[in-house]
């Protein structure tokens, strides 16, 4: 049984939504950015960071986690949201590009259920190796990898994130193009991976720049080459793989999208405010923060790359082997 200060308080309320229709018109056009992972972790640190830097062209902008199934939970929302531009989602490699050659079944198309946004980020990729047995093995540099490799087959190991992530597939493309065999022990998740390497329990791993970055300056990881087509502006003097194998190319990338049928002026208008903010001062220092480099570009050109990283994947999975389920 309510009080009579409480009927009043909730009547006050009550009129207050009537009168006040600007107030809930507000709350729902907020824009709204589904990250497919937990909080806390660099996809959701980027998003919080754009939502914040939009705010004054686009109004109140939330971001909604929904983690899970290496992100086709979240992905999932995306696709079956209304297409009115107000529910966006953060497209990843892994969703967009991994996942579905991993998965026999997703829950959503990546190339029928989204339009691109632009893409946000890129962050590079490092082979790196626990310092010690770099030094015991003397190997300095790709090449030296590759020419032990080759001399000692099958005594080369390497771990990652687990099978079908992206350090496992940048692994068999190292080997396929290097023509040489390493051990792939998975690990469950990247830190777990990272200690397997500091310990000396596996002899390298490509594992993300922004997480491998505080130990190799500590001297705890040697940084053999960056698996970007160009040097990172992060760690100018560590070379590319590309520069001894010709053509390996693997980042870890993100981008917006939204619902297929979100209106092409709407999409326009949602490329115009995030490039913005992608290209602003401050925008640019944070992400560099986290080894990230942003990449803003068309809605044409964000949904080409994805179709490109589709096939690029479709042929790492196959080389790999790796299933989900």
């Amino acid at each position: 049984m309510l009080n009579r200060r409480q009927l009043i308080t909730r009547t006050a309320l009550a009129s207050a939504s009537v009168a006040l229709p600007g107030f809930a018109i507000a709350q729902a056009n907020t824009t709204r950015i589904v990250v497919p992972f937990a909080a806390g972790g660099p996809i959701d640190v980027t998003a919080r960071i754009l939502a914040e830097a939009v705010k004054g062209s686009l109004g109140t902008v939330i971001v909604d986690n929904r983690p899970g199934a290496g992100g086709n939970i979240g992905m999932s929302a995306v696709a079956k949201a209304p297409a009115d531009g107000l529910t966006l989602g953060v497209a990843t490699t892994a969703s967009h590009g991994i996942n579905p050659w991993l998965f026999k079944q997703l829950p959503y198309d990546p190339a029928k259920d989204f339009v691109g946004i632009t893409q946000m980020l890129s962050v590079p990729n490092v082979l790196v190796m626990n310092a010690e047995t770099a030094a015991r093995l003397k190997i300095n540099s790709v090449a030296d990898l590759v020419a032990y490799g080759k001399a000692n087959p099958g005594k080369l190991n390497y771990g990652s994130g687990g099978n079908g992530s992206a350090g496992h597939l940048a692994g068999e493309l190292l080997k396929s193009q290097a023509g040489i065999f390493a051990v792939h022990i998975p690990y469950n998740g990247g830190n777990p991976a990272q200690l397997g390497l500091l310990s000396g329990q596996v002899d390298f791993n490509i594992d993300n720049l922004a997480t491998a970055a505080a130990n190799i300056r500590a001297g705890k990881l040697r940084a053999l080459a960056v698996t970007t087509a160009q040097r990172s502006t992060a760690m100018p003097d560590v070379p590319t793989v590309a520069a001894t194998l010709p053509g390996f190319e693997i980042d870890t990338w993100w981008g917006l999208v939204a619902p297929a049928g979100t209106p092409a002026d709407t999409v326009r208008k949602l490329n115009t405010a995030f490039n913005d903010a992608l290209k602003s001062a401050d925008v640019k220092t944070r992400f560099a923060q986290l080894f990230a480099e942003p990449t803003p570009n068309s809605p044409e050109q964000f949904d080409d790359f994805m179709k490109r990283e589709r096939a690029k994947y479709e042929r790492l999975v196959k080389l790999s082997g790796a299933k989900v389920d």
